[in-house]
């Protein structure tokens, strides 16, 4: 990964400290009497610095809140929190001497153990991620309209099945409902850069045709199309309600594969159009569960990461104030 002009400055800013401070603490533990310790001049420099590069990261989260600070880049800011909440860690370490001390000065190291560590989880994630959403969701929505898209998604496969296999109560995409695709669905168009959508864009690209006239209808016998109703009710629609549930072979792109390959051995050359949208159909409902669990790997690591730094600010301050007064 090469990095940009930002994360190199900020790269060989925190080397350059990190060695400058890693000299220092050597040539202090080897010369003082009585080892390092975090009350001596050398420690409490790399308390206050340590603490300091704490709190600027934790500025990251005020700046984002509020936007209209124009206190610098936003990326240089991430550059910085990445950075220096990194190296916060060898300088708190450097000023207990490796050492933990007591209760409180404990559980301020672990907390800063876990922070720092949850934070570099996040950023690989963060870079991680949004690469593979590229590749394994090329159908890519905005979130917080995937559970409308999957409604979109339940109801083209009604109209689908009972172009074949004739009503039996599942279809009711009205016309205002469609109308209402067509709209969502060029937003959804443009938030994935021109990707082509099949499902729902199919919806929102032939929704006047729709609305005009029906598509055509190929009934089946009730026998012939028994196999593809079973189907449909015990699996593909099930799937399409509830896409989370383990368990659904059609959660599986390999299983799902070989189901509709096997289905089409059942039914006649007729219903084999309609049974190619129904696996794109569900191709597209496996891409938004896929998309949703990113996200939610994506975002969750702050419930972690957040709460932990604010408890860390917190106490590094009460310890502070304990240090000097005591």
């Amino acid at each position: 990964m090469r990095m940009d002009k930002t994360q190199r400055g900020w790269a060989l800013a925190s080397l350059a400290i990190l060695v400058v401070s890693t000299v220092s603490y050597v040539s202090y533990s080897l010369t003082s009497p009585q080892g390092p310790r975090g009350g001596g001049t050398i420690g409490l420099i790399f308390g206050v610095f340590g603490f300091t590069f704490m709190i600027f990261a934790a500025l990251l989260g005020a700046r984002k809140r509020v936007p209209t600070w124009r206190v610098g880049r936003a990326q240089a800011w991430m550059r910085g929190h990445l950075w220096l909440g990194f190296l916060a860690l060898p300088l708190i370490l450097f000023h207990g001497g490796f050492h933990f001390g007591g209760t409180l000065t404990r559980v301020l190291m672990w907390l800063l153990i876990i922070t720092v560590f949850s934070g570099v989880f996040g950023a690989v994630l963060q870079h991680y991620v949004p690469r593979v959403m590229t590749t394994e969701v090329p159908l890519e929505t905005i979130y917080d309209e995937i559970g409308h898209v999957r409604s979109l998604l339940r109801e083209e496969a009604d109209c689908a099945v009972e172009s074949v296999c004739g009503s039996f109560g599942l279809a009711k995409l009205s016309n205002a409902e469609v109308q209402r695709a067509g709209g969502f669905t060029a937003l959804r168009t443009m938030a994935a850069s021109a990707v082509p959508l099949r499902t729902s864009a199919a919806v929102s690209a032939g929704a006047s045709a729709a609305v005009a006239a029906a598509p055509e209808i190929i009934l089946l016998s009730e026998e012939e199309s028994a196999p593809l109703r079973r189907f449909y009710l015990e699996e593909i629609r099930p799937f399409l309600e509830h896409p989370d549930r383990r368990g659904q072979r059609l959660s599986d792109a390999q299983k799902a594969s070989s189901a509709f390959a096997g289905l089409r051995t059942l039914l006649p050359s007729a219903a084999h159009t309609t049974l190619d949208d129904l696996e794109d159909i569900c191709d597209e409902a496996r891409q938004l569960q896929r998309q949703a669990r990113l996200h939610h790997w994506l975002h969750g690591w702050l419930l972690l990461h957040i709460p932990l730094s604010l408890a860390l600010i917190l106490l590094g301050a009460i310890h502070a104030v304990m240090a000097l007064r005591f």
